[in-house]
């Protein structure tokens, strides 16, 4: 019984290293922030959080799909104009610069934890999408085509309003995601 133990221990110790290396999760760990959210469950109905599970996915993609935005945005701005892009009139527009950086004072007079000090963290998608097309002399470089940038950017940000506000995505509108994701991609090759 020993020996089957000490065998059981050095597969989790292996398993417990091919997860991490692998950045993979086999779901063999226990969460204890998800003990402590399943404490709070009894008073969630059953049926959001089974919404929530479905959406979490789509909300991954998006998550992970606007900050590889966001960066490429501030990298390539910034590979072309130096740190100080974001203080150049003809790069970002007056409205946009002014609305990001009201946006990060109003989060820093909250008095919570300010998520970043970079304005352009504080750009709704749709800025996003109008600091990419109104500097094509940057970014034409990267993409195929300003007009389907545009559109794509459009379509990924009326996709965007569920899955930020916490309303299921329709069938046809988890398709229309990865197909965004798709476009969007494709367009770089």
């Amino acid at each position: 019984m020993k020996v089957f133990l000490m065998t059981v221990q050095l597969m989790e110790e292996d398993l417990d290293a091919v997860e991490k290396e692998l950045a993979l999760d086999l779901g063999r760990a226990r969460d204890a922030a998800a003990d402590e959210a399943a404490e709070y469950y009894p008073q969630i109905e059953h049926a959001f959080r089974a919404e929530a599970k479905n959406m979490a996915p789509h909300y991954e993609i998006f998550y992970s799909l606007e900050r590889t935005i966001r960066a490429l945005v501030r990298d390539s701005l910034a590979d072309a104009d130096g740190p100080a892009w974001w203080e150049n009139a003809a790069r970002v527009t007056p409205k946009i610069k002014a609305d990001c950086e009201a946006r990060l004072q109003k989060e820093q007079d909250s008095g919570v934890t300010v998520r970043s000090d970079d304005p352009l963290d504080f750009s709704t998608f749709g800025e996003l999408g109008q600091i990419i097309t109104g500097n094509w002399d940057v970014f034409g470089s990267l993409f195929k085509s300003d007009k389907a940038v545009a559109r794509i950017m459009a379509n990924l940000n009326t996709l965007r309003g569920p899955i930020a506000h916490c309303t299921p995505l329709a069938e046809d509108e988890v398709v229309r995601l990865r197909l965004s994701v798709r476009d969007w991609f494709r367009q770089m090759e």
